[in-house]
């Protein structure tokens, strides 16, 4: 289920390999063919975890050093947070003091302490308050002989977890572990859904003090993998508890632009399509933004690296084309809620995605530490990440800090940021530049195919929603400060 992009991890030289991966679609509009009918398999597989360098390095690489080596960015906690006008905020006191951020994942990751440990001293960050690891629905066994997807899931927590983290240094985290994998359709969706249930239900049962702020899910489904919102309805109980006990839930847009894989997890779609839960009315859908430094100036543009010669090279092993972008389109499972209706007209009656986007290109990593038990023959290092499993959970260390700034948790935080954006308040920053147009080759014969997205604009866009934030103004616009 994951429309966030992901890779499958092999041990190569004393380096990861990166096969790309993404997460697909199920069938909901019989109008529509089947993406996958007669192709041949292409060079995507559906496994879990963040992007990454095909490079391991033992100590968190720099920016020169990752364009030396790969033509790309590279930025630490301290760039991003310069990129996002953070210290002001941080000198205000504002750090995520007293608010608990819930990282959902599946699996987890058995050295996830560790990693964040090491993360810290590298960086110069003090340990979260609190930091609890949570499986409610029962002890996880870590066997990646027998289940070698969890390998990428050990991934896709550090990084959440360090992303999270840098932004709301001070915020408690508590990782909730779910003990099915989650890719494409309901397959895992049950039990991450009960695991949240419990979670939000009674915190104190799992140590956790206070309200929980935010969930951060850096995860999704195409909508065609489900059969409707029939079968989705069932699955949107702890989203309909989190709206109800005014906690907000955000879920990663996707790392495959306007396309996204099949049900086969072999072959992508060759028309637009989106995904659920991002598409939720009840969730923020994160998109993703290419930040560039311009002499420690920083901007944004819509994240597109489908093109690019050198990030194909490390995440796919050839020059490409093949989806790499962010997530967006129209929601074929959900009308347009209300807080969308001041959007462009031409989009129809559905709700739209994302709304709102962060650092996630693979020109632009992010640098992140992980550890991998003795038996999995991966080697332990710094690997730079990209993705919207990036973006999200930046953002949801965003909106621990304006839950902090207005001493309450927030909720379904939507109407605020398509307020904002009509208002032109400071804190949205605009993207206007950009797309998420994606090209590909599948089938037998192979035939090369553009899969037209949506170009960034003035206001609202489905390549980066209302844009992105400068913390400076936009947490204590959040708040309603």
């Amino acid at each position: 289920m994951r429309k966030r992009r992901a890779i499958a991890l092999a041990a190569t030289a004393g380096a990861l390999v990166a096969a790309a991966a993404a997460a697909g679609p199920a069938a909901t509009a019989a109008a529509k063919s089947s993406a996958t009918a007669g192709a041949s398999t292409p060079k995507i597989i559906v496994k879990p975890g963040a992007l990454h360098l095909t490079k391991v390095f033992s100590s968190a690489p720099t920016t020169a050093e990752c364009e030396a080596d790969y033509q790309v960015a590279c930025y630490s906690p301290e760039q991003l947070r310069d990129a996002y006008h953070l210290a002001p905020v941080y000198a205000s006191g504002i750090t995520g003091k007293g608010e608990t951020i819930v990282i959902v994942d599946s699996y987890g990751s058995p050295t996830i302490q560790n990693d964040l440990t090491v993360f810290d001293q590298a960086f110069g960050l003090k340990a979260p308050p609190s930091f609890k690891v949570v499986t409610p629905l029962g002890p996880i066994p870590w066997d990646p002989t027998a289940n070698p997807d969890q390998v990428g899931w050990a991934g896709e927590t550090t990084l959440d977890v360090q992303a999270a983290h840098a932004i709301a240094p001070d915020a408690n985290i508590v990782l909730v572990e779910s003990p099915a994998d989650e890719t494409e359709g309901v397959q895992g969706f049950p039990q991450i859904e009960q695991a949240e249930l419990d979670v939000l239900t009674d915190p104190a049962k799992y140590g956790i003090t206070g309200q929980i702020a935010v969930i951060s899910q850096s995860f999704s489904a195409t909508e065609e993998t489900f059969t409707g919102l029939q079968q989705v309805e069932p699955l949107r109980a702890s989203y309909e508890l989190a709206a109800r006990d005014h906690v907000t839930v955000l879920t990663a847009s996707g790392d495959s632009g306007a396309a996204d894989v099949g049900l086969d997890g072999e072959t992508y779609y060759t028309y637009p399509v989106t995904s659920w839960p991002d598409s939720d009315p009840l969730i923020t859908g994160v998109g993703g933004t290419e930040v560039i430094d311009n002499d420690n100036h920083y901007s944004s543009t819509t994240w597109n690296d489908t093109y690019s010669t050198a990030v194909n090279e490390y995440i796919f092993g050839d020059a490409g084309p093949n989806p790499l972008a962010g997530g967006g389109g129209v929601s074929e499972l959900f009308t347009r809620p209300a807080y969308q209706d001041g959007v462009r007209p031409q989009y129809g009656n559905h709700r739209l995605v994302p709304d709102i986007s962060m650092s996630a290109a693979c020109s632009g990593l992010y640098d992140n530490y992980e550890s991998f038990p003795a038996g999995t023959g991966i080697p332990n290092g710094w690997y730079p990440s990209c993705g919207t499993s990036e973006a999200t959970p930046l953002f949801s260390g965003i909106v621990a800090l304006a839950a902090q700034a207005a001493g309450h948790p927030l909720g379904l935080i939507n109407p605020t940021l398509y307020r904002l954006s009509a208002e032109n308040a400071p804190g949205i920053v605009d993207v206007t530049t950009g797309n998420n147009t994606v090209t590909f080759t599948q089938g037998t014969p192979a035939v090369t195919t553009t899969v037209r997205g949506f170009d960034a604009k003035p206001g609202y866009d489905l390549a980066t929603g209302v844009g992105t934030v400068n913390a400076r103004y936009f947490v204590d616009e959040l708040a309603g400060s």
